[in-house]
């Protein structure tokens, strides 16, 4: 190798801050570098942050929760639709019950997830 990489390279500066340790192994260099690292930890003034109206947005949408509103309201329509066929049959049968029944359960199920959904209150809040 060339004799200024060797003296480069190999003899730790002393104007340096940092710690640098250079071997050279069998196969080739290795570097073993040791850094102080300062991390300011202050809090910075950025200004106001432009996104905060969608932030306040997205929060009162989440709030209002129209999906799961809108879905048990689609329900609510079904449920009614179907007890009202159901009810105007002459001579109902066995699958037709069956029909009923399986709409009725899913709305039990759509009204608890419906309200196992809400948000859940952090104690930092």
């Amino acid at each position: 190798m060339d004799d200024r990489y060797e003296e480069e390279y190999h003899e730790p500066r002393s104007t340096d801050t940092h710690d640098v340790v250079i071997e050279t192994g069998d196969n080739g260099i290795t570097k073993k570098i040791k850094l102080d690292l300062e991390v300011d930890t202050t809090a910075k003034d950025l200004g106001p942050n432009p996104y905060a109206r969608w932030i306040h947005l997205a929060r009162a949408f989440d709030a209002w929760r129209p999906f799961p509103r809108l879905f048990i309201g689609i329900y609510i329509y079904i449920l009614y639709r179907v007890v009202e066929w159901y009810l105007a049959l002459p001579d109902p049968t066995m699958e037709q019950s069956g029909l009923i029944s399986v709409v009725v359960g899913a709305g039990a199920a759509w009204f608890g997830l419906y309200v196992g959904s809400g948000r859940t209150k952090n104690k930092d809040e």
